[in-house]
């Protein structure tokens, strides 16, 4: 039975791992887990956990000791902790700062582990070694017959076929057939699918679990590369997205005890797709939705959100915010005298609605779900102690184009739509001034989002985007609002990551810089 990555505590484990009493108690936890295996003399399990290189042996002093561990797997059997593996590629990239915490197990002194499974000499890597050559050559050469790599590999659209793209490569190119096991759930921003799999001796993926969904994967592994098991299909990327926010909420709320959430309903498709992932994760009874007019609210925007609300089955109410909207007005009159009217009333409109949402939930404990995008997060279309305000930005990481797939992906599913069909077709608006729309402000979408993937996402330069045909005065705008936008990300609820690079652990750019290309 083979684990994934650090299951016993779970990935990451971040600044934990520092802490003296964290690492007691895992290594109290691992005893236990062998203990429980004594009376099964039949099974090994595969775990993942952290361990001190002291514990290990091959230390230097003990001084040094004592501030250094590695990312581990060990064998338990009949009540032992049988073998133990340290990884020894450590990826410090992307959200990954394992370096940080741990040591190579090449710098540890400890070598390839290899094990007996009835009489199948298997050799044991863990995540980022099965990406390099060398740990799983180290294997083979210490006998290995069959690879089991234990993994905690953060989820982004098409890593799936990723991991098995490499893993194939790695078969053929050692002749051994490898086993895949994967973490499934949600940790803060990261979102691990599962979807574990194992590869024959020639590449092909022979079997694989389902994605996003705990499951207990049989393979049937032999001697001469041979691999058999059941094949689960792979999702759609909508269905991945739909996966990984419907995770990261389950988890994010179940994890932290949460006992519901909140969501502030406009009668816009972003709110709208928060609250169709917010009850696929949590089931309606555990959903509440508010919607909370303006004197620039349409009636179409109501009787759409009272609809939805209808369709998922939430508890749904109406607070109006004019009242507020006229009090702040009325007493900043004196302060304002003379100036024309801007941002500033449609920022109090919004924080108006910030304020009704976290007294609601304070008094219930359940948390506001945010429903800024990421198109709306790079370019600072955002109200900070408004719409910003919240625990949790579900739709954090997914730019508006896929919002609107999304939308369309989730009423394909089920035997009628959730989500009216005019939230999807209408203009975007914020509706905080008379007639207004989206693009009032922003280049289109489709502009919007391609200048935001190439220069966020891939580092692309400013002139190599106007290179790929996009106007100069649309690039120029927007990645000027990105850069000037990032003290209000900062203050930003943590979010789900489901790009390879999103405005979280991905993004770490100085707030005061005069760097401009």
């Amino acid at each position: 039975m083979i684990t994934p990555e650090l299951s016993l505590t779970g990935y990451p484990p971040e600044d934990l791992l520092l802490r003296p009493a964290f690492m007691q108690a895992c290594d109290e936890a691992l005893r236990a887990c062998a203990e429980s295996l004594a009376d099964l003399p039949g099974l090994q399990v595969v775990v993942g956990h952290p361990q001190a290189v002291d514990a290990l042996g091959d230390v230097r002093t003990r001084s040094l000791a004592v501030q250094r561990r590695v990312n581990a797997a060990s064998v338990l059997r009949q009540g032992r902790v049988v073998a133990t593996y340290a990884k020894r590629e450590l990826p410090n990239y992307q959200v990954f700062d394992e370096r940080r915490y741990f040591v190579s197990g090449r710098d540890a002194g400890l070598g390839p582990v290899v094990v007996d499974v009835d009489g199948l000499r298997l050799g044991l890597l863990i995540c980022e070694d099965a990406w390099f050559d060398e740990p799983a050559a180290a294997a083979k050469a210490a006998g290995a017959q069959a690879l089991a790599v234990i993994n905690a590999s953060p989820f982004h659209l098409g890593k799936a076929g990723e991991r098995e793209a490499r893993m194939a490569e790695r078969t053929r190119a050692t002749g051994l057939p490898l086993v895949y096991a994967h973490l499934v759930g949600g940790q803060d921003e990261v979102v691990f699918d599962g979807a574990s799999f194992a590869v024959d001796a020639q590449g092909r993926v022979q079997a694989r679990a389902a994605s996003f969904a705990e499951e207990l994967l049989l393979v049937d592994v032999t001697a001469d590369g041979a691999v058999a098991g059941s094949v689960a299909p792979g999702p759609s990327l909508e269905a991945q997205a739909w996966g990984a926010l419907v995770t990261g909420v389950r988890d994010y709320l179940g994890k932290n005890g949460f006992p519901g959430a909140i969501i502030g309903l406009s009668g816009g498709i972003d709110s709208a797709l928060v609250l169709a992932v917010a009850v696929d994760a949590l089931g309606a009874d555990k959903v509440r939705a508010v919607m909370m007019p303006s004197p620039y609210t349409a009636d179409i925007s109501w009787i759409d959100a009272r609809d939805m609300a209808r369709r998922l089955g939430v508890q749904y109410d109406e607070i109006s915010i004019t009242p507020m909207f006229e009090a702040f007005k009325a007493s900043l009159a004196a302060e304002f005298a003379g100036l024309p009217e801007d941002t500033t009333e449609e920022n109090i409109q919004a924080r108006c609605r910030g304020v009704l949402l976290m007294a609601l939930s304070n008094k219930t404990g359940r948390i506001v779900l945010t429903t800024g995008n990421k198109s709306e997060m790079a370019t600072g279309y955002c109200t900070l102690y408004g719409d910003m305000a919240g625990g949790f930005a579900v739709i954090k990481d997914v730019a508006k184009t896929l919002v609107y797939r999304l939308a369309a992906w989730r009423n394909g599913q089920g035997t009628a739509p959730v989500i009216p069909e005019r939230i999807i077709t209408r203009p975007p608006s914020a509706e905080l001034r008379p007639d207004q729309t989206d693009q009032d402000s922003l280049p289109p979408y489709e502009v919007l989002d391609a200048i935001l993937q190439r220069y966020m996402e891939e580092d692309q330069g400013i002139e190599y985007i106007v290179a790929a045909g996009y106007p100069r005065t649309d690039v120029e705008r927007v990645t000027r609002l990105i850069r000037i936008n990032e003290y209000k990300r900062r203050q930003a609820p943590v979010g789900i990551r489901i790009t390879h690079r999103s405005f979280g652990k991905d993004w770490r750019y100085p707030i005061t810089s005069k760097f401009r290309a």
